[in-house]
């Protein structure tokens, strides 16, 4: 590790000590407060002390915005839930923080690291999860090898920390890599939906097809959502809420 990555860590780790805090506790589950979704994972919810990964689908930034979207949403419950700060760390400086708020992800509530590489990224997550006094680490990798997810994982799971990774591909074959074995505990894909059309003029709330690609002890499913609202939470179209054409929301996958 370079000299600059260890000072980067070293600062990292005192801001952290600032914000004191504890971590989750082990085995606790976070819900997105979905039933159709909820329903689906292993004791009805995202594990907190375990890692997550989440990319986009394969149109490229508008995707990319949405996973980032999703990811902020989580965070932002997990925050709130364990009344902890999150850590979100980068090598691609096109992160517009002030819109994480309207997932619910105030700026003040957030410690930005921008890290020169993906595995300088990952080194600060590592070190952050292990401190465990954040709500949620998440961090923004074209790359993630088994190794280095273990290692995240284990980190995660001495702690309670949820962790989110973020893949960022910077071209479009590196997405290929996103079917590569990891030992995150869960796996989504997010990717953009035409909004609904509204009696007025005016746009209707994005929507998303999020596919849960992989998860340990459960079915892969797909399901379709309206995004993120000001506190986090996603929901079911409010036609398919109410039961009519609840077959075509999700199904599970083989």
């Amino acid at each position: 590790m370079a000299v600059a990555s260890r000072a980067q860590l070293a600062d990292l780790r005192a801001r952290i000590e600032r914000l004191g805090g504890t971590g989750a506790r082990k085995g606790d589950v976070l819900p997105f407060g979905v039933d159709e979704i909820d329903q689906r994972l292993p004791k009805g919810g995202l594990l907190l002390g375990a890692v997550h990964e989440i990319a986009g689908g394969a149109h490229g930034a508008v995707d990319g915005a949405a996973a980032i979207a999703f990811a902020a949403g989580i965070a932002a419950r997990a925050a709130r839930n364990v009344s902890g700060q999150v850590l979100w760390a980068y090598a691609q400086a096109d992160l517009f923080s002030p819109a994480l708020s309207g997932f619910g992800l105030p700026e003040d509530r957030v410690v930005f690291f921008e890290a020169a590489d993906d595995d300088a990224i990952l080194g600060c997550c590592e070190a952050a999860l292990r401190h465990g006094g954040l709500s949620c680490v998440v961090g923004e990798v074209a790359k993630l090898s088994r190794v280095a997810s273990q290692r995240l994982q284990m980190a995660a799971e001495a702690t309670g920390t949820l962790s989110l990774i973020v893949r960022r591909w910077r071209r479009q074959v590196d997405a290929r890599d996103f079917g590569a074995p990891t030992a995150a505990y869960t796996r989504w894909r997010v990717t953009e939906l035409p909004s609904a059309s509204l009696p007025v003029r005016g746009l209707g709330r994005p929507r998303w097809f999020l596919e849960l690609m992989r998860c340990r002890g459960a079915d892969c499913a797909e399901f379709e959502v309206e995004a993120c609202d000001d506190k986090g939470f996603i929901h079911l179209p409010a036609v398919l809420a109410d039961g009519q054409a609840a077959s075509s929301t999700w199904r599970a996958v083989s």
